[in-house]
Order: C-alpha cells, then structure tokens, then sequence
C-alpha cells in the first residue's frame, strides 16, 4: 500500500509540536549534515513548530567532511530560513589524542563513535543551554540495524522519522521538495573518508528495507524472504544477523534484579 506522504509529513508534525509541548521547552536543535535524513527532519521541525525555534548545528570535520556535504547542509539552512551555528570538531577530536596515552588513529570503529559522541555533546551543549530538545534524525532502517552510535546520534530526545524506512524518507523528502542533490547523495555517515552506509552493510538500502519489512513487520523467515525477493540467504542472513544483534542498541541498559 502507498504512503500518504502529506498525511505522514503532518502526524510528525504534530508529534514535533506536542513532545515540544509537553517537554515545556523552547524548541529543538538538530544536526545537519547534508543528507537526506537530516534534511527531511529540518524541513518538518520548521513546519511544525515555525523556523524560529529550530537551531541546525553543522559539525563537519576537517579533512574528512566532503565540502559538497556542508553546501547542502547550508542550502537547508538558507531555503528554510533557522538559525545555524557551525562547529569544526577536529580540534575536539585532537585533545581526544592527545589525552588519551594509548590512543589508536587506526582504530577506526573506536574512533568513528568518538566523532559521532563528540556531536551528541555539542548538541546537547546547545539543547541545555537554549532549553531546547535534541531532535534525532535516525530512521527505521537504521534503528533496527542498530547503525548507529550508542550514545552518539542515537542519543536525543525524539526520533520523528524514527518510523520511517530509508526509502520512505527518500519519497517524503521528494514530496517535501529538498534539493536534488541531496536525494540523490550516496548515504553517509561522514565518519571517515569514503565511507557509505551501503558498503559498510553489504547491501542496498532498497534491498535492507524489503529485507526488514519482511522479517520485523510481516514476521517471515529467512528462507521465504531470500525467495520472495530473489536474493542470495547470505545476504539476508547477514541483515538479520545485524538487527538481532544490534537489539541492545534499542533498550534501557540492564539494570541487576537484587530484589527477587
């Protein structure tokens, strides 16, 4: 069945509006990065609750943020008319080094989620200190993934398109008439030099999507998926792997029951 994107576009709406609401805060603070989850995140903040009270942090990095990446981060800024602020973080991420006696520059992983809880903390610099929410930008795709940083981006307040595949943030970001580019931008986490989503996950996000809808919504097994969608199990198996795996990312730490 096809999506209602004007429908879709005003329930999140109407969720921003009322976690603003009832949080008795001033607004939200949002990173952007260019791409095409927090572009559509951006444009339905500023429709809910009004340009005004929606501040994008840019936070590249120098010498790995693309500069295409920080146009159309500005290009948002500048159609929708919020307030910016830009924070190069490659100086944060050098005290990092140098504080840390063991530190790795090889270790990628390791030092790809400091970059990523290096921005949460900035975000949340801003959201405390203008009695904003951290609005997040992670999607369904990603959150049943678990591709993400724990307490990096995973760490906000809400999740608007948290219920929303890739491919359905791709259709509402059509409807909602963001930049060419950016719906066509290969999808990155920006966390080291060409790096993309669909090469670190081993396959597309289209592939994904159906992938997940068939596992986690309509509850198929593995072979049935690999069938209905003529692909090979390894690949199936893989994105499923991930997602059981990666289930801790979408839970409260575990607390010891000493009562029982």
């Amino acid at each position: 069945m096809q999506m209602d994107l004007e429908r879709t576009a005003k329930k999140i709406e109407e969720f921003i509006r009322v976690q603003v609401g009832t949080s008795k805060t001033a607004g939200v603070v949002i990173g952007l990065s260019g791409g095409i989850d927090s572009t559509v995140c951006a444009y339905l903040a500023a429709r809910a609750i009004g340009k005004e009270k929606v501040l994008g942090l840019i936070m590249p990095e120098r010498g790995v943020t693309e500069p295409e990446d920080l146009i159309d981060a500005m290009e948002v800024v500048e159609i929708l008319g919020i307030t910016h602020m830009t924070v190069e973080i490659a100086r944060v991420l050098n005290e990092f080094s140098i504080s840390i006696s063991d530190y790795d520059a090889n270790a990628q992983k390791a030092c790809g989620n400091l970059k990523a809880r290096t921005r949460m903390c900035i975000l949340y610099y801003y959201a405390n200190k203008m009695n904003r929410l951290v609005l997040g930008t992670g999607n369904r795709t990603e959150i049943l993934l678990g591709y993400s940083t724990k307490y990096g981006d995973a760490g906000v307040d809400i999740l608007p398109i948290g219920g929303l595949y890739k491919s359905e943030v791709r259709a509402l970001a059509k409807h909602l008439k963001a930049s060419e580019s950016i719906i066509k931008k290969v999808p990155t986490a920006g966390l080291w030099r060409e790096q993309t989503d669909e090469g670190e996950l081993g396959a597309t996000y289209e592939n994904i999507d159906n992938i997940l809808r068939r596992y986690v919504d309509e509850r198929k097994d593995t072979e049935a998926i690999a069938r209905e969608l003529h692909l090979d199990a390894e690949t199936v198996n893989r994105i499923i792997d991930l997602a059981e795996k990666n289930k801790h990312k979408r839970m409260l730490p575990p607390i010891a029951d000493i009562k029982s």
